[in-house]
């Protein structure tokens, strides 16, 4: 499984909570830069960097990916309209939580959100 990170750097710990609750082994992570120029229009900066990753339509619509989405709400907009139309269905993504108790910051993995299964469940609600 491929994670596409948005966001802060995961650490080995993380790691293996992904694989714990995924059930399968992380095989890469592709880290992209989540810096945007918030005087420009999103979707350009957010395609070009979907198009820098350098994903085949095949390997769009095939590979087991992970998308760990920017924090910043309306680029996590953009990149789930862009993956969603790429991949022909939502993603799976990452939901990180800070640790409680820690002295220093650190943030574990919660849940991986199933969106597709997400939006199944909810079209019933039409």
């Amino acid at each position: 499984m491929r994670i596409i990170n948005f966001s802060h750097p995961l650490t080995e710990q993380n790691l293996r909570e992904i694989e714990t609750l995924a059930g399968c082994a992380v095989s890469e992570v592709i880290e992209v830069p989540s810096q945007i120029d918030l005087q420009s229009p999103l979707e350009p900066q957010i395609a070009s960097r979907l198009d820098d990753l350098g994903l085949s339509s095949r390997e769009w619509q095939t590979e087991p990916l992970l998308i760990n989405l920017p924090s910043l709400n309306y680029s996590a907009a953009v990149v789930l309209a862009l993956v969603h139309g790429r991949m022909g269905h939502f993603p799976p993504v990452l939901r990180l939580v800070p640790e409680t108790g820690s002295v220093v910051t650190r943030f574990k993995v919660m849940e991986i959100l199933n969106l597709q299964a997400i939006r199944e469940r909810a079209r019933g609600k039409r």
